[in-house]
């Protein structure tokens, strides 16, 4: 049988980040929006330039970071207006959370 991490929801930062931050400083930012990393929720961080993201998974045993870049065009849907979060849910279990465009 195959594990695969739970992602109930994921929550996209729409502050850049800089890439050289690991798991602390993203987990800090984290507690200071939400008060505590959520179990089975992704927390999504990208650069300015949206060719690099990182993405922080607590899965109910500890923290998850993993880190994605492309060498060429960016991620479509980083781009949000300032200040505002976007969440969506995966409508179940066997589906994933969807990125907020």
């Amino acid at each position: 049988m195959v594990a695969v991490i739970r992602v109930d929801a994921l929550w996209l930062c729409v502050q850049t980040l800089d890439m050289r931050a690991g798991v602390q400083t993203l987990l800090a930012q984290v507690i200071a929006v939400f008060g505590e990393a959520r179990l089975h929720h992704a927390y999504l961080f990208a650069n300015r330039r949206g060719t690099r993201m990182k993405v922080l998974v607590h899965d109910g045993y500890g923290l998850w970071l993993a880190q994605r870049q492309l060498l060429q065009g960016d991620f479509i849907g980083m781009r949000a207006p300032p200040g505002k979060l976007a969440r969506r849910s995966a409508p179940g279990p066997e589906s994933s959370a969807q990125l907020a465009a």
